[in-house]
């Protein structure tokens, strides 16, 4: 049987980043396994935390500006719309931050076996992804409590996930390429992150901002991913546009992010 061995100066195609997913697979599920693990690791709840964090956040949006958006939640309450949003906004910033920062901290690991660092950034985003399929049992349980129901469209639910996904790992590795050179870029990745979840309506309606303005929240690919979400797992207005920009902008990040990775990448385990 052949194994498969991992050569820091060996030269690859951008294609053998994804290809390590699959030669990889079982240490890409113990990472997977050790970034949910720890994130809870010190916590008395655990993973109820995918949970309760999501609807503090949601509760204190809802308080906020309930009686503002009260009316115009896109066909739905507005506690739907505004869950909806939060938690597809956690899992764009927890993604691509932790995908981010995944090569960094698995540096440990790094030193002392030989793998492909990405695989590292890939289970960060899977990991987050895992967190986000959790977080959805909140929505079920208030489309539920509301009366609106759980649409046969929920079924499509994880197309939206697997192109947010391609979306935040493509990203990831982006900032992980500049991560190992400076560290710092996290913190203004997580400040950018911050900025685009506002700029994508996440609690509020697009019809509030001036129409002339409305092309600066369209032109963000994060409120097309949003825009579907919100239409499969509730029945919200759907947009064969924003499906487009969902599915194109997953698959062309991933490319970019795993070409540029791959141009860098002897330069990532030599910084390390």
């Amino acid at each position: 049987m052949a194994v498969s061995t991992y050569d820091s100066s060996q030269r690859r195609l951008p294609l053998a980043e994804l290809r390590h997913l699959w030669e990889y697979r079982s240490l890409l599920r113990l990472l997977v396994a050790r970034e949910l693990t720890l994130r809870y690791k010190r916590s008395v709840l655990g993973v109820w935390w995918t949970l309760l964090n999501p609807l503090f956040t949601i509760g204190v949006f809802w308080l906020v500006f309930s009686q503002i958006f009260s009316r115009d939640g896109g066909g739905a309450p507005f506690i739907v719309y505004l869950t909806a949003g939060v938690l597809h906004a956690g899992f764009f910033s927890q993604g691509v931050t932790a995908a981010g920062e995944g090569i960094v901290a698995g540096r440990g690991i790094l030193a002392k076996v030989h793998v492909p660092p990405d695989v590292f950034s890939f289970a960060a985003a899977i990991a987050a992804a895992v967190n986000f399929g959790i977080s959805l049992i909140p929505l079920i349980l208030i489309l539920l409590i509301q009366g609106v129901g759980v649409p046969w469209t929920f079924l499509l639910v994880p197309i939206s996930i697997v192109a947010m996904l391609m979306f935040v790992a493509g990203l990831g590795l982006l900032v992980a390429s500049v991560a190992v050179r400076f560290y710092d870029v996290l913190d203004l990745v997580r400040v950018l992150t911050m900025l685009v979840m506002y700029l994508s309506a996440t609690f509020y309606p697009i019809s509030i901002i001036p129409e002339r303005w409305q092309w600066v929240i369209e032109i963000n690919p994060v409120y097309h991913h949003l825009v579907i979400f919100r239409a499969f797992s509730y029945g919200g207005p759907f947009s064969w546009v924003s499906l487009g920009v969902t599915l194109g902008s997953g698959v062309v990040a991933l490319a970019v992010g795993v070409w540029v990775f791959s141009r860098n990448w002897r330069d990532v385990v030599v910084r390390l």
